[in-house]
């Protein structure tokens, strides 16, 4: 099956797509038999008056990413509404060990769907989550050179997939925690090095602002093509010191709560970009299914909202060629962070429809 994908395109929507909705021994060793990411899902429960949890998937139901029919699906729908790739979150934490990688290899492997795609590679450490935050389950290691140069040909092969987006006809890899990868100068050159040897004309590589002390130009004098823009937690609390988090009665504690207007009313999301910046736009985010009275809510997320917020990055980005006007969508199917494309229950299609109905109001 093909998905109906626009023949041209004024802007690049990719979508964060995360793979766990799987079971793999070590989740099962360090949550219990059978866990996926629905586990959270599912015994998510509201936690102050007006919380909405649990979220109810849709049409997808509870899936999983091993049955190629559910990853068909998915490809379908995000085409029907102009996403043109899914970023999978890739996870090497270094000498060979990779996790949650059968969903890709098993894309990579059939040559289904026919759907673009891309790697992002989440290069952070795991840990217990609200049990145990400073617990680490598997740690981030950087071995050395010879680590880079083993974990580019574990990916050499997608790099050479039709399928696979590129810019500027360079392989796209974004880089989660890019201050976390020791002399990443040298990292960045011996992939592209390596890239050029393979036939490619490198990677185009682009750096994740994840704190409100970073900033783009930190990365591209290092080596970076680009880097997204990016409001995260810490800037919040950096630019916004009047917020909530309080325990309500009884002693039960409630998580950091912030409206979603107010989040997607900063200043980041409304100045022009330049040419080496990628935009980044937020459906909703709740992640206390997995972080509980440590995770951090907006509220007031309806799909008119996210048109608001939609329009607004649209703007920003109309300076760039269409072949660089690429903008990241956090995310495909994050359920356990509340920040999803996919239907639920609620609205349905709806924050679908309200993507391409602004796409296509902001490029006729």
């Amino acid at each position: 099956m093909t998905p109906d994908r626009p023949p041209a395109r004024e802007c690049r929507l990719i979508a964060f797509y995360l793979p766990q909705f799987h079971p793999i021994p070590e989740n099962d060793l360090w949550w219990g038999k059978g866990f996926t990411e629905w586990t959270h899902v599912k015994k998510a429960r509201p936690m102050y008056p007006g919380h909405s949890q649990p979220k109810l998937p849709g049409e997808l139901g509870y899936y999983n990413l091993l049955e190629p029919e559910i990853r068909h699906k998915q490809a379908a729908l995000a085409a029907r509404y102009g996403i043109e790739a899914f970023c999978y979150w890739h996870y090497w934490f270094g000498n060979g060990k990779q996790l949650l990688e059968k969903p890709f290899n098993e894309v990579l492997r059939s040559g289904q769907p026919e759907f673009p795609f891309c790697l992002g590679w989440a290069n952070h450490s795991w840990t217990q989550g609200e049990k145990d935050p400073e617990n680490i389950l598997i740690n981030q290691t950087y071995p050395g050179i010879e680590d880079h140069i083993r974990h580019f040909h574990a990916l050499e092969k997608a790099f050479h997939d039709k399928r696979y987006l590129r810019v500027d006809g360079k392989p796209l890899l974004f880089i989660f925690v890019p201050d976390g990868i020791p002399r990443v100068e040298k990292f960045l050159a011996c992939w592209n090095d390596l890239a050029r040897k393979s036939g490619l004309p490198g990677i185009y590589f682009i750096a994740h602002l994840n704190r409100g002390n970073l900033r783009a130009e930190m990365f591209i004098g290092k080596g970076f093509d680009a880097a997204t823009t990016n409001l995260s937690v810490t800037t919040l609390k950096l630019r916004n010191p009047v917020w909530v988090r309080a325990c309500v009665k009884a002693g039960l504690h409630v998580p950091t709560i912030f409206p979603y207007r107010t989040f997607t009313s900063d200043p980041i999301f409304s100045t022009p970009l330049l040419h080496y910046q990628h935009a980044m736009i937020f459906p909703n985010w709740d992640d206390t299914p997995r972080r509980r009275d440590r995770g951090f809510v907006l509220t007031g997320s309806t799909p008119e909202a996210f048109r608001r917020h939609v329009r607004e990055v649209l703007a920003t980005t109309t300076v760039q060629t269409p072949q660089r006007r690429l903008i990241f969508i956090r995310s495909w199917n994050e359920w356990a962070e509340g920040n999803y494309m996919e239907p639920d229950q609620r609205y349905g299609r709806r924050y679908l429809e309200v993507l391409q109905e602004e796409v296509r109001r902001a490029f006729p």
